[in-house]
């Protein structure tokens, strides 16, 4: 796993076709912006897990 440390308004770019930026961080919560092309699926952490990891 990469670990990267980014601040509020940087962002990290994969594959030139995802784009993940730091919205906001403060309070030990972050927020972050994704964009993905339309044809990628995007499936949260908890329910990835639930269904697909036995």
């Amino acid at each position: 796993m990469l670990v990267l440390g980014r601040k509020p308004e940087e962002y990290i770019v994969i594959d030139g076709s995802i784009k993940v930026k730091v919205i906001r961080s403060e309070n030990g919560q972050l927020r972050l912006g994704i964009d993905v092309p339309r044809n990628m699926k995007v499936i949260r952490g908890e329910i990835w897990e639930a269904v697909y990891k036995k």
